[in-house]
């Protein structure tokens, strides 16, 4: 059953957390059979929660783009990569190429992609909370849980389902 998102609350409870978090994602490490029960919360999570209710990540985070996901947007969209790098690309301070602007461009007013199909990887990846490993990229996943409600419930039901063991 999906249910609603408050995107403001769930950053004020992950920022209230944080620390308590980065001490429970510290531990992850040491958790037998962890890739499972990571995939087991993930899925319970994003059989509960709606993406398209919220597109925070659409509205405030932007990808980085690779060569690889210009070529195949820009194919997509029948631009020239040069063409599409000016309309939608800059290049941030770490050399990255980043939208120019926020929200995506490509955000429908009904919070869906208008470039699914070829999204970027960062994109399909977001919020990383099915990846193998996760305690990898525990500094990541404390940033995502502010911005991606489906992120901190990831991590609030991965600590419960550890502690209980």
């Amino acid at each position: 059953m999906k249910y609603m998102i408050d995107v403001a609350h769930t950053r004020d409870l992950a920022l209230q957390k944080q620390s308590a978090h980065k001490k429970f994602l510290a531990t992850l490490k040491k958790v037998k059979n962890l890739d499972q029960l990571a995939l087991e919360t993930h899925t319970e999570v994003f059989a509960e929660i709606d993406c398209t209710a919220c597109a925070n990540c659409c509205k405030t985070l932007g990808p980085l783009w690779t060569e690889a996901d210009i070529l195949r947007v820009a194919k997509f969209m029948r631009l020239k990569i040069s063409d599409f790098e000016t309309t939608y690309l800059r290049v941030d301070e770490d050399g990255d190429k980043v939208f120019k602007n926020m929200p995506c461009p490509f955000l429908g007013s009904d919070n869906l992609c208008l470039i699914y199909e070829v999204r970027p990887k960062a994109c399909r990846e977001f919020p990383h909370t099915d990846r193998k490993k996760i305690y990898q990229i525990n500094a990541l996943t404390l940033k995502n849980e502010t911005y991606c409600p489906a992120a901190y419930e990831f991590v609030e039901r991965l600590k419960k389902k550890i502690e209980v063991k």
